[in-house]
């Protein structure tokens, strides 16, 4: 029996998907048109934890519940950390959050993806409202600046057919070898690059002056500003060309321009800076507000919508919690251990936590130390509800079928909340909250009510509904021989789920042979890992996918400046012969 239901994972397309005798289909309508990403083509391939387990002994889902509340009624509640991950994206993941916020344990704040970047547009913007995938299917060019989208997400592959492409990139990637024009900039140099733009657009009269003194007056005052980065110094130490910069603005002069951004252009300490000043870029060319035009990042996939859980206002920080402040730890669809920034630090602080307790669907480095695993349910086998941040529908996801494995977040709040005598309303009642948050349409798709389907049309949200253009910044001249570290997304992962990689990237240049084992170093540890020469990189960086082993052994756990976010690429790296 065919059965409709959306994917659960952290990605931007966030497809419905057809569930028929055991095989996971794409929906014929909407942008998924029929096919899946790998991830969900082959994710009946990945083996779900089935058992729990106590002390490394399988135990029974009753025991396993009696050995959590044991630990809990065993901890003060200022000793409890529930650390919750969003690798599965339905809205009931956060049930848990009410009983542990009710219960009075501390949660997590900050972000381990996205939050340098979307800081900066909320300054700039006021908010961040998704640009929807319909929006860009109507643009006329498409820039992928530090996206991927072979790879993060493939369903906009059919949208941009017959487009111009511009792609921003250090990587030569598949859609940068398709693309019209590739700039293959020196990482960290995107902030720059954005500033000239602007500048360069300003001095060939070719912004939308019109636009610029209705929605940001103050747009004069930001070339002042742009004056200020030294052009040949600048273009050199980025590694482009002012014809380059000429060719971008030749392409998109008098054009729907879409500039579709990914998260790896935010992942350093200034992250809030650069996506505020690509925004800018987009202002002075008068993108927003108007039909197939836009910057496109992670919008914010609960906007319009209210949580029924309760929260908390105790919070540490999601990128360098000090676990060993704690005495249980209740990690949830997370795997800290190896995602978190600077791994040997993290596994150091949570060795001090007297209960770890995993709660999941796959076995990680954090399943593998912990002290009570306990086996999630997948979304085939409970009941849910999901937004996106690339688009504005709202998904449901009703259970397909019953199975014997695992405890859906819900039911296990609802037995701690039984426990503890904490109050929780019933699963249906939690559901029909965030359903009476969509609309149906004409299309026959349920959508976010209140959301506009072109974002901007009436203006921004700040204060005065102008855009806020940046003031000042920290100029960074790259004086520095070391490497610089890439920590793109897996075509085979997504993160530390599912088949990861093993294996280091290189530039041939480099002088390094294939399959040699490297040692590469940072200021805060170092992984030993298998060469793959790549000629499609710059010679002076270096690919390691997010979710390989032992890649965060090189990241620091230090924040962005704004946004409580992580970054990944600020340390550079030093390779060694092992």
């Amino acid at each position: 029996m065919n059965k409709i239901t959306a994917c659960p994972l952290d990605c931007y397309d966030a497809c419905s998907i057809t569930y028929d005798d055991g095989r996971l289909k794409g929906i014929k309508i909407g942008h998924t048109k029929g096919f899946l990403c790998p991830h969900m083509n082959h994710y009946n391939n990945h083996k779900n934890i089935k058992t729990p387990r106590y002390k490394g002994k399988e135990i029974t889902m009753e025991g396993a519940l009696i050995h959590l509340a044991q630990m809990l009624r065993e901890s003060n509640p200022s000793e409890i950390l529930h650390y919750r991950g969003s690798g599965n994206f339905a809205l009931m993941q956060e049930v848990s959050d009410h009983f542990f916020a009710s219960y009075g344990a501390t949660l997590t704040d900050g972000t381990l993806c996205d939050g340098a970047g979307e800081a900066g547009i909320v300054e700039g913007r006021g908010s961040n409202k998704n640009m929807p995938l319909s929006e860009i299917a109507k643009s006329e060019v498409v820039i992928f600046w530090g996206r991927n989208p072979h790879t993060t997400s493939s369903h906009i592959l059919p949208l941009i057919k017959d487009k111009t492409i511009i792609v921003i990139d250090p990587l030569k990637t598949k859609i940068a070898k398709m693309a019209d024009l590739h700039i293959q900039i020196k990482p960290r140099g995107d902030l720059s690059l954005a500033m000239l733009l602007s500048r360069f657009l300003h001095i060939e009269h070719n912004c939308d002056e019109e636009y610029l003194k209705e929605h940001a007056p103050e747009y004069e005052e930001y070339y002042e500003l742009t004056q200020t980065v030294r052009i040949k110094a600048t273009l050199d130490d980025i590694d482009v060309t002012l014809g380059q910069i000429g060719d971008i603005l030749a392409l998109v002069k008098d054009k729907k321009v879409a500039i579709v951004c990914g998260v790896g252009i935010q992942k350093y300490r200034n992250g809030a800076d650069v996506l505020r000043a690509i925004d800018a870029f987009g202002v002075m060319l008068g993108l927003f507000g108007k039909e197939g035009c836009g910057v496109a990042y992670l919008g914010n996939s609960k906007e319009h919508i209210t949580s029924p859980f309760n929260s908390s206002p105790k919070r540490v920080s999601k990128v360098n919690t000090e676990f060993s402040n704690f005495k249980t730890v209740f990690i949830q669809g997370a795997n800290p251990l190896s995602q978190m920034p600077d791994s040997l630090r993290v596994k150091e602080s949570i060795s001090q936590s007297e209960n770890v307790v995993y709660f999941g669907l796959f076995e990680n480095e954090t399943s593998e130390v912990a002290d009570l695993v306990i086996p999630a349910k997948s979304f085939l086998h409970k009941n849910d509800v999901r937004t996106s941040y690339s688009h504005n529908a709202m998904m449901t996801m009703d259970k397909i079928s019953d199975i014997d494995e695992g405890i859906s977040e819900y039911d296990l709040s609802a037995y701690l909340c039984k426990y503890f005598n904490v109050s929780i309303e019933s699963e249906e009642f939690y559901l029909n909250h965030f359903k009476n948050f969509a609309v149906q349409k004409t299309d026959g798709i349920w959508y976010v009510q209140g959301r506009e389907e072109i974002p901007y049309k009436e203006g921004f949200d700040t204060d005065d509904s102008e855009f806020l253009f940046l003031d000042e910044f920290e100029a960074e001249m790259q004086k520095n021989d070391k490497l610089h570290l890439i920590t793109s997304k897996s075509v085979m992962s997504l993160n530390s789920q599912f088949n990861r990689e093993q294996n280091v990237y290189l530039h041939s240049s480099l002088g390094f042979k294939e399959n040699e084992i490297v040692r590469i170093s940072s200021v805060s540890g170092s992984v030993d890992l298998k060469v793959k020469l790549n000629n499609d990189l710059r010679e002076d960086c270096v690919l390691i996918f997010s979710g390989t082993k032992g890649v965060n052994n090189l990241t620091s756990s230090k924040h962005s400046y704004e946004g409580k976010s992580a970054i990944y690429q600020e340390n550079r790296v030093e390779l060694t012969k092992v």
